[in-house]
């Protein structure tokens, strides 16, 4: 029930056909008697950087969820930004101060690090493949670094983007073995696909799945449907494997605390959530 008391969150991104946030918050919100509710808000690229400080002139808004494509565009909005979003130059979280500064976080790499290391997924000294380096795919390559794998690989459909995380995470980690260039999955131990591929049907795969070791923990992190063609070729070929959702439910913890709101735990999320695909 949304009342006149009710603190809104918005969900913003475009479009909006895939967000789950909205069946996995409001449904705990209603257990827990949270007076708050998720909201989708379809913004469109080019009216972003009006509506997001706009949004924060109301007052029962208490932060916004972002996410594709404006984890990187909302660095340049804010008046705060977190280390975590400095070195993955990308924001998913975004509160207002009490003197009105806008404040960034970015909390998928910890949500998708938490989720590696509840499998059994060893982090430190591995090799890892991250494919997409906007904003997910540099959150989750900052924490992997943060989490001690010995070497990063990166690649994107842009190399300048690949570029210039690489050159980041070496002046945060000098001791990190940094690549570009290539999104050949072989020799890794950790392989992500954290690129669009597979939201919509047809999609091509996002690297060559047969060169994946199927000893390799495979990290998907598009929410379209819980197992992707991606995920159905890794686990054709006996990889472990992390579906998009879980990254959503190990940072939703932190999402709360963020805004003030009261927490709980992943596994409380899944129990009340109402996810459909």
């Amino acid at each position: 029930m949304i009342r006149g008391s009710t603190s809104l969150i918005g969900h913003i991104g475009w479009p909006t056909h895939t967000f789950k946030s909205p069946m996995i918050y409001n449904p705990y919100f209603e257990a827990a008697g949270v007076d708050a509710v998720v909201v989708p808000m379809g913004c469109k690229p080019e009216h972003y950087a009006r509506f997001l400080p706009a949004l924060f002139t109301l007052e029962n808004v208490c932060g916004a969820l972002i996410t594709m494509p404006h984890k990187v565009a909302t660095l340049a909005l804010l008046d705060e930004a977190s280390p975590a979003v400095r070195i993955a130059g990308s924001c998913n979280a975004v509160r207002r101060a009490p003197d009105g500064r806008l404040q960034g976080d970015m909390f998928d790499g910890e949500g998708f690090v938490r989720g590696l290391r509840r499998k059994g997924c060893t982090i430190e000294g591995a090799r890892a493949l991250v494919v997409g380096a906007g904003g997910v795919g540099s959150a989750i390559a900052a924490s992997l670094a943060g989490a001690g794998v010995a070497a990063l690989s990166l690649f994107d459909a842009r190399p300048e983007a690949a570029q210039a995380l690489a050159e980041r995470l070496v002046a945060h980690y000098p001791g990190l073995e940094v690549r570009t260039g290539s999104n050949d999955p072989q020799g890794h131990d950790i392989v992500v696909n954290a690129t669009p591929m597979g939201m919509n049907e047809g999609d091509p795969m996002p690297m060559d799945v047969s060169r994946i070791a199927p000893e390799a923990f495979v990290g998907e992190v598009v929410m379209k449907s819980e197992m992707t063609a991606f995920l159905q070729r890794v686990q054709e070929r006996g990889c472990r494997f992390q579906v998009g959702t879980d990254m959503l439910f190990e940072q939703i913890p932190a999402y709360l605390e963020y805004f003030g709101l009261p927490s709980t735990t992943p596994e409380r999320l899944r129990e009340l959530a109402q996810l459909s695909y």
